[in-house]
């Protein structure tokens, strides 16, 4: 029974990170859709073992929100969790943005996105 809180404290925390890269392109598709060089992060998920393998965080746009405060979210769903990996689809809150978007609005900052992605993929050695 001595290890029973061990446990529930382990069991109730966030989760930890399962895929550091797939994170860091996710932040990096929010920040380029915000137009920032920073923004405020809180939980963050990632599921590298389903299918699309996907990443989920809380953000604020304000830097001295606290991570409790957090309301909105921004989730990237992927081709395949390894890279290169390519964006298939992002949302932020309950709008989401994809190549197969019927709002033509939508559907181009998918593709900006993607064209972003893909200038870094190419500026990096």
């Amino acid at each position: 029974m001595k290890w029973l809180p061990v446990v529930a404290v382990f069991v109730a925390s966030p989760a930890f990170a399962q895929s550091p890269e797939l994170e860091s392109v996710c932040m990096s598709v929010a920040k380029n859709f915000f137009m920032t060089d920073t923004l405020n992060f809180g939980v963050v998920q990632s599921f590298p073992e389903i299918k699309p393998p996907g990443v989920r965080f809380k953000y604020a746009e304000r830097s001295d929100t606290k991570k409790a405060e957090m309301s909105d979210t921004f989730d990237c769903e992927f081709d395949q969790a390894s890279p290169p990996t390519k964006l298939l689809r992002f949302c932020v809150t309950r709008t989401c943005y994809s190549s197969d978007q019927e709002d033509g609005e939508r559907r181009r900052r998918f593709e900006e996105m993607q064209i972003l992605m893909q200038r870094v993929k190419t500026s990096k050695p």
